[in-house]
C-alpha cells in the first residue's frame, strides 16, 4: 500500500515586500505554507541575511567581533562595505546607537550624513534602524528618511509610541518599516493596524516580534513569531501576513555566555566557538518559526547560516 504524505491546506499567503535599488532587489516572504514545507505549497525561496553596523564604536563588543571588525568599527562607510564586499552579507543593517541621549547624542543631521555616506558606498539594499529610544528615533527618521528617500531602504523600529512620525515619513520618502512589539501577538497585530489606519501601506510592514536569545527567552519569542505565522496562513489575517524580522546579532552578544572565557567559565569551552554558535542556533530557531530575514553580527554566523537554509531550501 503506497504511502500518501499527510499535507496541510492554508488559507493565507505573506506578503512579498522588495526592498533594493538597481540590480540589487531583495525579495522577503512571498511564502504559502509554514517554513521550508515545499512538498505542501509555495516554500519561502529567498531569506536575506544582514551584518549590522553602527555609527559608532560600541566600545562593548566582545573580542569574538572586534578582532574582525576592530580595524573599521571608528568608520561606518568602511564597516559597511567590508561586510558587503569581503562577508558577502546581503543587506546592511544599519544601527544609528550614536544618536541616543546616553551615547553620543548625535543630532539627525549627523545621522543624515553617516546614512548618505553609506549609501553611497554600498550596492545592497539598507537597513536603518534607531537607538531604541522612541522620542529620539521619531526625530532622527525624519530627516534620515529623506536623505534616503527612493532608495528601497527599510527604516525602523516603529513602535507604540512613534509609529505616527515613522508611518508618515516612510510613505512620503518610499520606504519600507520594521515594527516593533513587546513580545505579544496581539500588541503586534495591533501595532500593524494602527500603522495601517495612518495610512501606511501594511504590505510593506515588517514584523520585529522582539527577538530573544537562546537561554534567554528564545522559546517565549518562537511562539509568538510561530502563532504570528499560522494566523498569516491558517486563518489568512491580513494584519498578520507581513514578513518577519530575526534581529539576533544584539540579543546574542550582550549575554555572558558570548563574552565569558575559558578562563572564567572553563565548563563552557572557548568562548570564540561558543559565541558563534550562539548565534547561530537562536537564528536558526527563529527561521524555523518563519522569519524571513536575519541581521547578525559575526559573519561566520551568517555563512553557516547561508549554507544551511540553501540546504532546507533544495
Amino acid at each position: 500500500m503506497a504511502f500518501t504524505v499527510p499535507k496541510e491546506v492554508y488559507n493565507g499567503k505573506i506578503n512579498e515586500v522588495e526592498v533594493g535599488r538597481d540590480q540589487r532587489k531583495l525579495i522577503l516572504g512571498g511564502e504559502e505554507v509554514l517554513p521550508f514545507l515545499s512538498f505542501e505549497g509555495k516554500a519561502v525561496s529567498n531569506i536575506p541575511l544582514a551584518l549590522e553596523v553602527h555609527d559608532v564604536d560600541p566600545g562593548d563588543w566582545a573580542p569574538s567581533l572586534t578582532e574582525i571588525y576592530g580595524s573599521v568599527m571608528g568608520n561606518t562607510v568602511e564597516w559597511a562595505k567590508l561586510c558587503q564586499d569581503e562577508f558577502k552579507a546581503d543587506m546592511i543593517c544599519l544601527r544609528l546607537s550614536g544618536t541616543h541621549p546616553d551615547n553620543a547624542n548625535r543630532s539627525p543631521e549627523e545621522a543624515g550624513k553617516v546614512v548618505e555616506a553609506v549609501l553611497s558606498a554600498i550596492k545592497v539594499p539598507l537597513m536603518i534602524l534607531g537607538s531604541n529610544h522612541a522620542e529620539k528615533d521619531a526625530a532622527v527618521m525624519k530627516h534620515v528618511a529623506e536623505v534616503a528617500a527612493n532608495t528601497g531602504s527599510i527604516i525602523g523600529k516603529a513602535q507604540e509610541k512613534n509609529y505616527k512620525t515613522f508611518a508618515a515619513v516612510a510613505t512620503a520618502y518610499g520606504h519600507k518599516l520594521v515594527a516593533l512589539s513587546d513580545l505579544d501577538i496581539n500588541l503586534s497585530k495591533q501595532l500593524n493596524i494602527l500603522l495601517t489606519q495612518s495610512g501606511f501601506d501594511g504590505k510593506n510592514i515588517i514584523i520585529d516580534a522582539m527577538s530573544s536569545t537562546l537561554g534567554y527567552g528564545l522559546e517565549y519569542t518562537y511562539s509568538v513569531m510561530e502563532r504570528i505565522r499560522l494566523s498569516a496562513l491558517q486563518q489568512n489575517d491580513g494584519m498578520m501576513q507581513m514578513p518577519m524580522i530575526c534581529d539576533v546579532g544584539e540579543v546574542t552578544w550582550k549575554i555572558k555566555e558570548t563574552k565569558a572565557t575559558q578562563e572564567e567559565q572553563p565548563a563552557w569551552g572557548a568562548v570564540k566557538p561558543r559565541g558563534i554558535l550562539w548565534e547561530i542556533l537562536t537564528a536558526l530557531s527563529f527561521l524555523m518559526a518563519g522569519g524571513n530575514m536575519v541581521v547578525f553580527r559575526h559573519p561566520k554566523a551568517l555563512e553557516t547560516i547561508r549554507k544551511t537554509v540553501a540546504e532546507l531550501i533544495e
